[in-house]
């Protein structure tokens, strides 16, 4: 989601804006009815950035068009991919429908354990991190930490001959290995993180605690 209309280059919200849509609950018509009802309402920060990325989950009244999935919500047709506006009476929505449907939409969440690594990482990073520190996306813990450890960085290289050349310690790199526990959605049998990234051994992680910002770790294993 964005500030502003859905047409507009936005960038993403700040703390002052999660304040402001979490307080949102009614969108009315004309007649005093509602038309929107939030039901939930989920935000995530940005590595190194303040801002943050914000999922609502409402109720809409609507009007179906035909088949294929689409509807019509205050004279425009959407669907999955769609931009949609919301004008609560102190605030303004605008964002982009990632799932659409007649039932209540409820995701099954599991609990995992997963192992973030990151080679050559400064000093200072490893002293940053705090065991139980964690991320709450405003309802719950969805993310946090539980163990840590390091060891020094040994700097290897190959001579076109194919010999290897140990260089010995790097004492101003570390390498870092960070136990977490994870909250994830279930989706098509990936495991979900965050609404958008999927956690695999081999990809990154982009989250933030309230003291640390996980930027290029990587995710080494996931119980």
């Amino acid at each position: 989601m964005g500030q502003g209309l859905w047409w507009a280059s936005t960038q993403r919200p700040s703390m002052w804006y999660v304040d402001a849509i979490r307080q949102a609950k009614t969108e009315k018509d004309l007649t005093g009815k509602p038309i929107v009802e939030v039901q939930d309402v989920t935000f995530y920060p940005l590595a190194y950035s303040g801002q943050f990325d914000i999922y609502i989950t409402a109720k809409l009244k609507v009007s179906k068009l035909g088949g294929g999935g689409k509807y019509n919500f205050k004279r425009s047709t959407i669907g999955v991919g769609s931009p949609i506006d919301f004008e609560f009476s102190s605030v303004q929505y605008s964002g982009t429908i990632i799932d659409l449907s007649t039932q209540p939409i409820n995701p099954q969440y599991v609990e995992k354990t997963i192992y973030l690594t990151k080679k050559f990482a400064y000093p200072w990073e490893y002293d940053a991190i705090q065991v139980g520190d964690f991320l709450n996306n405003g309802k719950e813990k969805v993310f946090e930490i539980v163990d840590k450890s390091f060891s020094d960085n040994n700097d290897v290289v190959t001579t076109e001959f194919g010999k290897l050349y140990n260089l010995g310690v790097t004492e101003q790199r570390k390498y870092i290995v960070v136990k977490a526990k994870i909250k994830v959605a279930v989706t098509d049998g990936q495991f979900v993180f965050e609404e958008e990234q999927v956690i695999a051994p081999g990809r990154y992680i982009n989250t933030s605690t309230p003291h640390f910002a996980f930027t290029d770790f990587v995710i080494s294993k996931v119980e």
